[in-house]
């Protein structure tokens, strides 16, 4: 069910204070893009399938450990095939609230903290 104008007005109108209010939040949410790694990709690939035929061929010859060995490769093979590629992080601008306090101090607090000084910013009428 598409939304109605007003709908729409009203969810751009939120989206806009949102990147306005809380640019911490949004860069910490959507910062990150993830590009897959293509070569860790082609490798796992090729370490699965010579494991799969290491392992097929260590139940052939009844050898235990030769089809162990193999499935010790095929499972580092997915793993090194399903690991997160290089993240591409965005710069956000530091909200004034940020800039007052050193980034060592903003490290050490804790989530909420974090929430309850935003909390007393917006309460004292900086936000």
């Amino acid at each position: 069910m598409p939304l109605s104008e007003q709908e729409q007005r009203l969810l751009e109108e939120m989206e806009r204070s949102l990147y306005h209010n809380d640019a911490e939040f949004v860069a910490s949410v959507g910062g990150t893009r993830l590009r897959p790694n293509y070569r860790s990709i082609v490798l796992g690939v090729l370490a699965g399938v010579v494991g799969i035929a290491t392992l097929v061929a260590g139940v052939a010859i009844q050898q235990l450990w030769l089809g162990v060995i193999g499935f010790i490769i095929m499972f580092g093979g997915v793993l090194l095939a399903l690991t997160p590629g290089r993240g591409v992080k965005a710069t956000a601008t530091p909200s004034p609230g940020q800039a007052r306090r050193p980034a060592q101090a903003r490290s050490q607090q804790g989530f909420m903290d974090k929430l309850n000084d935003r909390w007393d910013r917006r309460q004292d009428g900086q936000q």
